[in-house]
C-alpha cells in the first residue's frame, strides 16, 4: 500500500515530464549518474534542471574555493560560502531541490584527477564539462571518447553560449517527430484490415450507423471506389484530392427535403484526406540505417538496437512484403464505441503479429551471436517495432578531429561566412580566446585596465588561428572588441539559458528519446539567435 502511495506521489510530482518521456524514460533518468565539472553558474544551472526532474545522482568535481565573483552570479552559492570548497557548497543547496536525488562532490581539480585517477570518470553515464581551459578539455575528451562515455561541453562567455556534444554513437528509438503521420495502410491494406472494411455496407445502413462509421473506414471505402472508377493511383495533387473529397461528399445522407444530413464522421473523413492518403513506404533515413555497417555486420558486441534493426530489416524482406511493422495505433474519431474498438483491435492485433515476427527474427540473430534470448526484452521489441519509421542514429566527431589541423571542418565554417554576423563567427572568437589563454595564462580583458592592450593581442590570436587553419575569412573587428569587453565573465542570465538547453540534451542522451543536435550549438545573447554546426 505504501509503495502504491509512493508511486502516486511520484506521478503527481513528475506528471508533466512523464507525459513527455513516459515511465521508462523516467526510470532511465532515475538510474543515471552524471558528473559535472566545475560548480560555476553554468554548471549549477545545468544541475538544477537535472535535479528537479529527478536525475538519480550527480557528482560535482571542483577544487576551487568560493569567491565573491561566484556569489555574484551563482544562485547556489551564498556569501557565507566564501572561502569554502565550491563543489561542496553547491551540492548542499542543489540537494535541497529534490530529496530523491543523491548529490556527491569531489574537492579536486579535473586536472588532478586526469593526472592521478583517470578511471574516476568511467563510473558515470555522462560527463558535463563547464568553463574548462582547452588543454584540460582535450585530455578529458580523449579519455571519455576511448571509454565510450558521452561528454557534453558547455560554456558561457559574456553574451555567448557554446555547447558541444561528443558521443561516438547515439541511437534513438523514440525520436518523437513533429507532424507524425498515422500508419493506416489504406493504400496497402493488410488482409485483416481489408476484411474489416468489407464488413461495412454504407449503402444499406440505418442513419445512426451511417453517421457513426469511423472515418478511416469511409476513406477506405471511397478509395476502393476511386480505384475502380477513376484511377489505379492514389489521389496525389490538389485537383485529384479535391475530386476524391467530392466523391466522399456524395456519400453523405440526405433528408426527405434533399438537404445533406449533418454527418460529422464524413466531414472528418474529408478533413483527413491529406494525411490519410500517404503512401506506405520505408523512409529514406530508415533505408540508410538498414544499410549501415552496424546493421549489416552484427557481432557479439552489437547492441540490442542494432540486433532489432536487423530483425526489422529481415521482417521487411519477408513477412512485411516491403513494409515496416504496423504501428498499431489509430487517432481518436467520431464513431460509436463498438465500431471504434473493433477497428482499433484490427490495427493492434496486426501490430502484435508483426512484432512477434520481428521477435522471431531477433531470437535467431541472438542465437547466431551466442547471446541469451532474454537479452532483448519484450518491451524493447514492442517499442522499436512501433517506432520503426522514426529511428535515428547520431554520430558525432571527436574533439581531437575538430581541433586537428588536417581534420578541421573548414568547409562548414566557410559555408556560413557569407553572413559576417553568422553565429560561426562566435565559434572562431572562442577559439581565438582559448589561444589567448594558452599564450598569456589568462583570458583577455578580465580587468578594465587590460582591455585596450588585450584588443591587439586577441586580434593577433584570431589572425594566427585563421591562418593556421587555412581560413581566408574576415571577422569584423567589433567582435574582437566585444570579446575583450566580456572579460571572460559568466552572466547569470546567459548561464541560466545555457543551463536549460544543456540539461535538455543530457536528458535526451540518458532517456534515448528525442534527437540530440550534432554537434555544436552556439547562442548569441546579442542578437538572441542560435545555430548548430557540424564541426
Amino acid at each position: 500500500m505504501a509503495q502504491a502511495g509512493r508511486a502516486s506521489l511520484k506521478e503527481q510530482r513528475y506528471d508533466r515530464q512523464l507525459r513527455l518521456w513516459g515511465d521508462h524514460g523516467q526510470e532511465a533518468l532515475e538510474s543515471a549518474h552524471v558528473c559535472v565539472i566545475n560548480a560555476t553558474a553554468t554548471g549549477t544551472e545545468i544541475l538544477k534542471n537535472l535535479v528537479l526532474p529527478g536525475i538519480g545522482s550527480f557528482t560535482i568535481v571542483d577544487g576551487n574555493r568560493v569567491s565573491g565573483e561566484d556569489v555574484g552570479n551563482n544562485f547556489f552559492l551564498q556569501k557565507s560560502h566564501i572561502g569554502q570548497n565550491r563543489a561542496q557548497s553547491a551540492t548542499e543547496l542543489l540537494q535541497e531541490l529534490n530529496s530523491d536525488v543523491s548529490g556527491n562532490f569531489v574537492e579536486e581539480s579535473p586536472e588532478h584527477l586526469l593526472e592521478n585517477d583517470p578511471s574516476f570518470f568511467n563510473r558515470f553515464n555522462l560527463v558535463i564539462a563547464t568553463q574548462l581551459p582547452e588543454s584540460t578539455l582535450l585530455r578529458l575528451a580523449e579519455l571519455l571518447w576511448n571509454s565510450n562515455i558521452p561528454l557534453l561541453v558547455c560554456r558561457t562567455y559574456g553574451l555567448v553560449g557554446y555547447m558541444r556534444v561528443i558521443i561516438k554513437e547515439h541511437t534513438v528509438v523514440e525520436s518523437h517527430p513533429d507532424n507524425m503521420l498515422e500508419d493506416l495502410r489504406l493504400d496497402k491494406p493488410f488482409p485483416e484490415l481489408r476484411e474489416h472494411i468489407q464488413s461495412y455496407d454504407l449503402d444499406h445502413m440505418d442513419k445512426k450507423d451511417h453517421s457513426h462509421t469511423p472515418w478511416i473506414v469511409i476513406v477506405a471505402k471511397y478509395l476502393t471506389k476511386w480505384f475502380n472508377e477513376k484511377s489505379d493511383q492514389l489521389p496525389k495533387n490538389y485537383k485529384e484530392k479535391e475530386a476524391f473529397r467530392q466523391l466522399i461528399r456524395q456519400g453523405i445522407l440526405k433528408n426527405e427535403n434533399g438537404t445533406l444530413e449533418d454527418e460529422e464522421n464524413f466531414e472528418e473523413a474529408i478533413k483527413n484526406v491529406n494525411t490519410a492518403l500517404n503512401t506506405t513506404e520505408i523512409p529514406r533515413g530508415i533505408e540508410e540505417i538498414f544499410n549501415d555497417d552496424c546493421c549489416m555486420n552484427l557481432t557479439e558486441q552489437s547492441s540490442s538496437f542494432w540486433i532489432l534493426v536487423r530483425a526489422v530489416k529481415e521482417f521487411v524482406a519477408n513477412e512485411g512484403q516491403g513494409s515496416l511493422p504496423v504501428r498499431g495505433t489509430i487517432p481518436d474519431m467520431i464513431a460509436d464505441s463498438n465500431k471504434f474498438i473493433k477497428l482499433q483491435n484490427v490495427y493492434r492485433e496486426k501490430a502484435k503479429k508483426d512484432a512477434a515476427a520481428v521477435g522471431d527474427h531477433a531470437a535467431k540473430l541472438l542465437q547466431s551471436l551466442g547471446k541469451a534470448p532474454e537479452s532483448i526484452s519484450e518491451r524493447e521489441l514492442k517499442l522499436l517495432c512501433s517506432n520503426a519509421a522514426f529511428l535515428r542514429v547520431v554520430r558525432c566527431r571527436s574533439l581531437s578531429e575538430e581541433y586537428g589541423l588536417n581534420t578541421f571542418n573548414k568547409d562548414e565554417i566557410i559555408s556560413h561566412m557569407d553572413n559576417p554576423d553568422s553565429e560561426v563567427v562566435l565559434y572562431l572568437m572562442l577559439r581565438a580566446v582559448d589561444r589567448f589563454y594558452k599564450q598569456h595564462g589568462r583570458y583577455p580583458g578580465v580587468y578594465n585596465y587590460q582591455v585596450e592592450d588585450d584588443i591587439g593581442k586577441l586580434r593577433s590570436c584570431l589572425t594566427g588561428f585563421l591562418q593556421e587553419h587555412g581560413l581566408s575569412v574576415v571577422v569584423k573587428d567589433d567582435y574582437v572588441h566585444e570579446f575583450c569587453r566580456y572579460g571572460a565573465a559568466e552572466p547569470h542570465a546567459v548561464a541560466a539559458f545555457m543551463g536549460g538547453a544543456a540539461a535538455q540534451e543530457v536528458i535526451k542522451v540518458i532517456t534515448g528519446q528525442f534527437v540530440i543536435f550534432n554537434n555544436t550549438y552556439i547562442y548569441s545573447g546579442m542578437s538572441q539567435t542560435s545555430a548548430t554546426f557540424q564541426l
